[in-house]
C-alpha cells in the first residue's frame, strides 16, 4: 500500500470522526488507519470506504505474512479476500476451507479485541472446512 493512499484514507476517516488530520510518522500510517477505523466502528459509524478497505487489507496482509499458505480462504466482504495457512493447496472451484466475516469482526479479531471462540459463538464468523480455524494465528 502506498503511503499517499493510506494518508488520504486516514485523513478522510479522521475528518469523518471530527478529529484533526494525522501528523505522526509515515511508518505508523497503517496502524493509525486501523485505529481510526476501529474508532468509527466503536462509535456505531460505518467507516469511510477507502479507510475500511485499506485497514482490512493491511491486517489481512499481516495474516498472510504470519500464516503463509493457501489452505484457508479468508473473506472480509466487500473489502478483500486472501488465502493463508500452510497445508494442502486449493486450486479450483469453491475452497474447502473458508472463513468469512465483516470488517469490524476482522479488525477486532486481528487486534485481540475479540477471541476466535467468541466470534464463532456469536455468529460473527462463518467458518467451514476442517482447517477453517484461525485461532492459532490471532491476534496478529
Amino acid at each position: 500500500m502506498d503511503q499517499e493512499s493510506l494518508r488520504s484514507a486516514l485523513d478522510a476517516q479522521l475528518v469523518a470522526l471530527g478529529e484533526p488530520a494525522y501528523d505522526g510518522p509515515a511508518s505508523s500510517l497503517p496502524d493509525a488507519l486501523v485505529a481510526a477505523v476501529l474508532t468509527a466502528y466503536e462509535r456505531g459509524l460505518r467507516p469511510e470506504r477507502d479507510a475500511g478497505r485499506l485497514a482490512v487489507r493491511h491486517l489481512l496482509d499481516k495474516l498472510t505474512t504470519a500464516a503463509p499458505g493457501r489452505t484457508v480462504e479468508v473473506r472480509v466482504p466487500p473489502y478483500a479476500a486472501v488465502q493463508a495457512v500452510a497445508g494442502p493447496r486449493h486450486t479450483r472451484g469453491t475452497p474447502p476451507n473458508v472463513v468469512e466475516m465483516d470488517g469490524h469482526t476482522w479488525i477486532a479479531l486481528a487486534l485481540g479485541r475479540m477471541t476466535w471462540d467468541e466470534a464463532v459463538a456469536n455468529g460473527a464468523v462463518s467458518a467451514s472446512g476442517s482447517r477453517a480455524d484461525l485461532s492459532a494465528h490471532l491476534p496478529l
